[in-house]
């Protein structure tokens, strides 16, 4: 069985099709955000919450900008509008790309987009429910160690907080991101067992980087995750890996003699 290959397309096709995907994941995330615009009060006080539970006590978060609160709730509307909008997002990649796949794996758009949208939104809670403690808590602390009343913009904290749900949100799609790359034959199990060591390196480095606190705690939060999304990565590459050449060949049924 060959894959539907779209090799014979023109360049102008293809930069057509790339458009044509855009233009609808930009539409759905502008209607993603109009959504959330509805709801920005409630989105606001959702994300300023971790920060404010550290101190109940006192209100240390500021505005210092006369258009600042507008356009920092502009920014989280676009920032929530992705996140509405990621089905639609990954359906329009996988459609892109899909050319290029065997006819039944064309049919898995949807299940991609779903799966891919639900590790999306599970990346963004980790790091709301779990990261976001530690590290305010940390950044905190680093305000008194030098006898420094804090006082946070909203607009630097709503952006910090939006580039970290964001960032986890990707970090998780590494599951997903692996079974792309295995359905189009790039990626094995095998090549992600071989990579283990320097995987679980990788992991670390990223881990002491990313993480605020220098303590071994801080920095298992988020390494303990990354190594289980790898282990389940290489499962999903196992399950749906694309057989070899002679495998196809091995298991398509013998041509008609014609003599």
């Amino acid at each position: 069985m060959e894959p539907e290959s779209d090799v014979r397309m023109p360049l102008t096709a293809h930069l057509d099709e790339l458009r044509t995907r855009l233009i609808r994941a930009l539409l759905a995330t502008a209607a993603g955000a109009l959504v959330a615009w509805l709801v920005i009060e409630h989105l606001v006080a959702f994300l300023l919450a971790p920060l404010a539970a550290l101190r109940p006590e006192e209100s240390f978060i500021i505005g210092t900008g006369v258009t600042e609160a507008f356009f920092t709730k502009l920014k989280v509307a676009v920032i929530a509008g992705l996140f509405l909008a990621s089905p639609v997002l990954f359906f329009q990649a996988w459609r892109f790309v899909a050319p290029g796949l065997y006819r039944r794996e064309k049919r898995v758009a949807l299940p991609f987009s779903i799966a891919a949208s639900a590790f999306f939104i599970a990346g963004a809670a980790f790091c709301y429910w779990l990261v976001f403690p530690v590290a305010f808590s940390f950044f905190l602390a680093e305000f008194a160690s030098i006898g420094v009343a804090a006082q946070i913009r909203v607009s630097e904290y709503l952006s910090f907080a939006s580039r970290m749900l964001l960032a986890f949100g990707v970090t998780f799609e590494l599951p997903v991101v692996t079974f792309f790359l295995a359905r189009l034959g790039i990626l094995t199990h095998r090549t992600l067992i071989a990579w283990w060591r320097y995987a679980i390196v990788t992991i670390f480095v990223a881990a002491a980087v990313l993480t605020p606190g220098p303590d071994v705690a801080s920095q298992m939060l988020m390494a303990a995750p990354l190594l289980v999304l790898y282990v389940l990565s290489i499962g999903v590459a196992y399950v749906v890996a694309r057989p070899a050449p002679a495998e196809v060949t091995a298991l398509a049924p013998a041509e008609p003699d014609g003599g």
